[in-house]
């Protein structure tokens, strides 16, 4: 089984300033684009919140008819039920924190649309919170790497990874796994050739028994 240095340490090489690809400039436009990025890529997410920021604000989307949001949020998929949630999330976030988003698990997971993972992506970034957020991509390099089981639910992976990683590297390590499935371990034909890890991969392990 791979140690966590040795998995951190690879991490590094390859994405030692890792990020959110999130493009956001205030803690709501975050925490909107990690809503609207459930079942997206992040690159048609900063395409359509580019547009959603140039015509509104937390206080006018609290406002505005829900038929324009959906214009706007159309390419992202799902549209009417994620218009829905962030208009009610400004609504809400206006109401009870005068358009701000607080450092308050328990009231951010209440609001609709938002989930563990996207409470784990706003405390993290926003304010420094310790966490790793389990998005697809999270998981999958996770049970490739036997870091978690094939069965293992969403809560479960992220639970064991905050037991196998040092708490002051879980932020970081987060958006590295994020990055490392989203462009090398992907879901369809993923990189292995050059991967430092495939020794550790099931994946590879099993592809590699079943050409032989």
């Amino acid at each position: 089984m791979i140690t966590n240095s040795k998995l951190r340490s690879y991490l590094n090489e390859l994405f030692p300033e890792a990020t959110c690809e999130l493009c956001y400039h205030k803690d709501y436009e975050l925490l909107i684009a990690t809503v609207l990025s459930a079942q997206c890529t992040d690159k048609r997410v900063n395409m359509v919140t580019e547009q959603l920021w140039k015509k509104y604000d937390i206080f006018s989307l609290a406002q505005a008819p829900l038929e324009d949001i959906e214009k706007i949020i159309r390419p992202v998929g799902t549209y009417t039920r994620k218009a829905y949630y962030i208009k009610q999330i400004a609504h809400d976030l206006v109401l009870n924190y005068e358009g701000t988003v607080p450092n308050n698990r328990q009231y951010l997971e209440s609001l609709p649309g938002v989930g563990r993972k996207t409470c784990n992506v706003v405390l993290s970034n926003i304010y420094h919170v310790p966490a790793i957020a389990v998005d697809t991509h999270v998981e999958r390099v996770s049970k490739r790497l036997m870091l978690a089981e094939k069965m293992d639910s969403v809560l479960t992976v992220e639970k064991k990874l905050m037991q196998f990683f040092p708490k002051k590297d879980w932020s970081k390590v987060h958006h590295q796994m994020v990055l490392f499935g989203r462009y090398q371990c992907k879901s369809i034909a993923p990189n292995c050739g050059p991967c430092k890890l495939k020794r550790y991969c099931n994946y590879y392990q099993t592809k590699k028994s079943t050409s032989k």
